[in-house]
């Protein structure tokens, strides 16, 4: 698998919980794709409830040296989050970084590889 470029960086996002160990799942969602992928600059954020922001994540990735960062949404569907409110907490947090650009990819969505991982822990759960 091709390593992003240095100055491209990753920051996955999710909801959000008032759980510490559902926002560390990120976290380690985070680790597990920067050792698969060899992307040098991966940061794990959180829409709302918990830190670090999406603003915060943004803010390390360029001091880390970024100049493209992609928005890797953790959801499963498109909505509301999806669709307006992180495009606007992205729009906020590049207001303080000139030059920096800025994409967010799909929702995980209806994916068969998402399907045979979920047959997978139907398995597990039946043995």
């Amino acid at each position: 698998m091709p390593a992003l470029p240095y100055e491209t960086a990753v920051i996955l996002i999710d909801h959000g919980s008032r759980l510490p160990e559902s926002n560390r799942m990120l976290e380690v969602v985070a680790e597990q794709y920067r050792d698969l992928s060899g992307t040098a600059i991966v940061e794990a954020a959180h829409m709302e409830l918990a830190e670090p922001t999406l603003a915060q994540a943004i803010d390390r990735c360029v001091q880390r040296g970024a100049q493209t960062i992609v928005i890797a949404l953790f959801f499963l569907s498109p909505g509301q989050h999806s669709t307006r409110d992180i495009p606007a907490l992205v729009r906020e947090a590049l207001a303080g970084h000139p030059g920096v650009t800025c994409h967010i990819t799909e929702p995980l969505g209806a994916d068969r590889r998402l399907a045979g991982l979920l047959h997978q822990r139907v398995l597990e759960t039946l043995d």
